[in-house]
């Protein structure tokens, strides 16, 4: 009797407990002819896009949110190997029978039926057009030399919703591919020392390239209020602080 009595508190107990829930993030919207783009702040180098019905979520990570409890992907776009940016558990989490997943060809071989982008290449995908952009680094490099992220390996992309265009840049620094591209409106550039750029190389793209909204993101432990201060005189590019360590 004793243990029939235990059994049902412990079930009370465990029905009256909270349910654990995804924390908030923070969210803006771009105004475009075709309707609102959401961006959500998932951290680190992880956001989700909403647009005209689909769902689009960049380089997803396991340690920044509960992907059980997000909305599935129409498309996943994974920008490079490295574990904080290709996690198979929050793919896997987030995909579906109709998911489209982008990867790099140096990622391909960890995910079943990817998409495989190489740097330049542009597709129509989910309703949106892609652009793989190269995303490397020039002088942040290993004790051996070897750079963090070498040259043909991983991708940017340049993810066009109507007219607007948003540029997530990936893991890189201010390469001269990066400060060519045109008709930005929205750049995510990354500040994660020593693995991708210092804030005078995002100060340096962004007035080459001239992003009209810069959001600094996979910030790390980068002074990001030093690229404030290094663009105040660029009135062209509003620099948007979040929660993106």
């Amino acid at each position: 009797m004793r243990i029939v009595i235990a059994v049902l508190v412990g079930l009370m107990l465990a029905a009256s407990a909270p349910a654990q829930v995804q924390k908030a993030f923070e969210k803006d919207v771009i105004k475009t002819k075709g309707g609102d783009l959401e961006i959500t702040f998932i951290g680190h180098g992880t956001l989700m896009l909403r647009y005209q019905g689909r769902v689009i979520h960049v380089d997803p990570w396991s340690r920044a949110a509960d992907y059980s409890t997000m909305p599935k992907a129409d498309l996943i776009l994974v920008t490079h190997q490295h574990g904080d940016h290709l996690d198979t558990g929050a793919v896997a989490a987030l995909r579906t029978k109709d998911t489209v997943v982008v990867l790099t060809k140096a990622s391909a071989a960890a995910v079943k039926a990817p998409v495989v982008m190489q740097n330049g290449d542009r597709r129509e995908i989910a309703g949106v057009t892609v652009t793989a952009v190269p995303a490397y680094n020039i002088v942040h490099k290993r004790e051996n030399g070897e750079p963090f992220h070498p040259n043909g390996e991983g991708n940017g992309y340049v993810i066009a919703f109507g007219e607007v265009r948003l540029y997530v840049a990936g893991d890189t620094e201010n390469t001269p591919e990066m400060k060519e591209l045109k008709d930005i409106d929205v750049a995510f550039l990354p500040m994660n020392l020593p693995y991708t750029m210092t804030p005078e190389m995002v100060a340096d793209a962004a007035k080459s390239f001239r992003p009209r909204i810069l959001y600094p993101y996979h910030t790390g432990s980068t002074d990001v209020a030093k690229l404030v201060e290094l663009l105040k005189d660029l009135p062209a590019v509003e620099v948007r602080l979040r929660a993106m360590k």
